[in-house]
């Protein structure tokens, strides 16, 4: 959503409530899903009292959205910018104007439980009944794919720096019992571009969720072409389901390709549940045996079976255990042809989806405005869900704020 390079990461979806099993999505397109069934307790976020401008100067805007606007703003105690984000809420429970506080409340909980480098950190959060606003870290560097595919070259040893900074982000994640639940190219960013060594941002929390022992978690949340078995056949969900989401954006970033995609997002469910996936010579040919490895030990059905992020981070090939195992990666180079036309196509899609949600809120809006009910007791035919509607065809894909 950001616009001139700035972003911010706090979704634009939501995640599930105990009483609400079906989930209706932010942006109406066409692959990624909403229905999610959850059990784990909320922890309560813990809110600033007072205006935002007594603390922050408002600065330009960086972008919008169907739930808000995101302003760069100055904090006027230490003169340091920041991205603030202005989140409409829910007035009723029918109405798709804002988003559920309880949703909001849920993910920026998560993030105020996180601190890591290559974390967006949340800075600080005012309330009021109509709406939220989040001082989010201000990220300028853009999504990796886009900062990869403007390169000429670039080696598996290149590749695996940014790989490694997202395993460490992830292994944290982790270790403090938090799964994102959607990783994609689209939530990786960069907090710098025109840097020495950029520093990996994972964004968008909107899914994520605090695993608790002894507690069971499943949702049918996700884009398809990253989540993983468990999700589809609505199991219970862990941290592997994360690490199922890496493996598959590791084939992508080496071949150019996505491992289980399909002509249509059904087709692409069914290889994602067979688990059919292959490394075509003409794709990997100057892939390393053991980046194809590393994959493999990802890509497996039986989450159990999956490495850990902190395993995969001692991997051979994240972490050589002798010289020619360093030496293998720098000579071996991802396809960086396919790899552009990969993301242009990735790019186009976004953009397709984009304006084709906006045309629909802008149907939307005509047609509720031809209604003269109180907001709380409207009952537009478009914010309805279908209750015949098999999950399947609740796929859709959630928009993340900085997309």
């Amino acid at each position: 959503m950001a616009e001139d390079g700035g972003a911010v990461g706090l979704a634009n979806g939501e995640a599930g409530s105990p009483s609400d099993t079906v989930q209706e999505t932010s942006w109406p397109e066409d692959d990624e899903v909403f229905m999610t069934e959850r059990l784990s307790p909320t922890v309560m976020a813990t809110f600033r009292p007072g205006n935002v401008e007594e603390l922050y100067e408002l600065l330009e805007k960086l972008g919008s959205g169907h739930f808000g606007v995101v302003k760069r703003c100055r904090k006027r105690s230490s003169g340091t910018f920041y991205a603030a984000k202005f989140v409409k809420m829910r007035k009723c429970k029918g109405s798709r104007l804002g988003l559920d506080r309880e949703q909001v409340e849920r993910e920026v909980s998560i993030l105020q439980q996180l601190e890591h480098p290559n974390i967006l950190r949340l800075h600080d959060l005012f309330a009021s009944k109509a709406e939220m606003v989040l001082i989010l870290e201000l990220i300028r560097g853009g999504e990796l794919f886009d900062f990869i595919a403007e390169k000429e070259t670039l080696t598996e040893a290149e590749a695996i720096e940014f790989l490694q900074q997202l395993l460490q982000g992830v292994a944290y994640m982790h270790g403090r019992h938090v799964a994102h639940f959607d990783l994609k190219p689209e939530n990786i960013m960069l907090l710098e571009k025109d840097v020495p060594n950029p520093k990996i941002k994972i964004i968008d929390f909107g899914l994520a969720q605090k695993l608790e022992d002894g507690v069971t978690f499943k949702s049918l949340c996700g884009t398809p072409q990253y989540i993983a078995p468990e999700v589809i056949n609505y199991e219970p969900l862990s941290s592997a389901t994360d690490m199922w989401s890496i493996g598959v954006i590791t084939y992508i970033l080496l071949s150019g390709m996505s491992p289980f995609q399909g002509e249509t997002d059904a087709e692409t469910l069914s290889n994602v549940v067979a688990g059919n996936y292959e490394f075509e010579e003409k794709f990997f040919s100057e892939t390393t045996d053991m980046a194809k490895d590393f994959i493999r030990q990802l890509l497996v059905k039986e989450p159990g079976s999956r490495m850990s992020a902190a395993e995969s981070l001692v991997h051979p090939w994240i972490k050589p255990l002798s010289r020619k195992q360093a030496t293998n990666r720098s000579r071996s180079s991802i396809n960086m042809k396919n790899f552009r036309k990969f993301n242009a196509r990735r790019k186009w899609k976004l953009s397709y989806n984009m304006v084709s949600a906006c045309n629909r809120l802008c149907r939307l809006k005509l047609l509720c405005g031809q209604r003269k009910e109180d907001e709380t007791l409207r009952g537009c035919e478009s914010d309805q869900e279908d209750e015949t509607t098999h999950p399947v065809t609740l796929l859709r894909r959630r928009r993340s704020s900085c997309s």
